[in-house]
């Protein structure tokens, strides 16, 4: 027995790997996805809608919780709080893609958006500001695409990217929770 056992009983290196490997994945994937975004807003100025908005709440979410995670494991932190880690990933991401899959359905028409993003503009205000707000606002439509590519927009592709952190996540769990 080593002294870094003896001193850490709860600290199996072959146990943390697989939270460790997994955690790392998915900060690393939602910290490019968020990069992706930012640069397809800020450089090709393409704008998001509300619920693309939305959508990066579950990246917000995983780049510091991954993080976390990931020093957990590397520190011999206890199994349960290295799978609360990963359990709480897991279900974040795929929530977070079946809101791109909603998203993707009011893209295509399947069904209907949320009335702030889709569907006809009710409220103008006063006839006196109407000529102000127009020049100031711009609308960004939830169910329409401004870029494809492959056939799928951002909402589809980003129903992909969190799939796949959600698998590297549950695989994470799952490994973690076996040995």
């Amino acid at each position: 027995m080593t002294t870094q056992s003896a001193a850490i009983p709860a600290f199996k290196p072959a146990a943390t790997s697989s939270a460790l490997a997994a955690s790392l994945a998915v900060t690393l994937i939602a910290a490019a996805t968020i990069a992706g975004a930012w640069f397809f807003q800020l450089v090709l100025e393409i704008l998001p809608c509300p619920l693309c908005l939305e959508q990066r709440y579950a990246y917000y979410l995983a780049i510091p919780l991954g993080a976390l995670t990931a020093l957990a494991a590397r520190a011999g932190a206890p199994r349960p709080l290295l799978l609360a880690g990963l359990a709480i990933l897991a279900l974040a991401t795929l929530a977070n893609a079946g809101l791109g899959t909603y998203h993707s359905g009011v893209e295509w028409g399947f069904w209907k958006g949320p009335t702030d993003c889709s569907g006809p503009v009710v409220n103008l205000g006063s006839a006196a500001d109407l000529l102000s707000k127009l020049d100031t606002v711009k609308v960004v439509r939830c169910d329409e695409v401004q870029w494809r590519f492959l056939g799928l927009s951002l909402a589809g592709y980003n129903v992909l990217i969190s799939l796949l952190m959600a698998a590297i996540a549950a695989w994470g769990f799952v490994r973690t929770a076996k040995r």
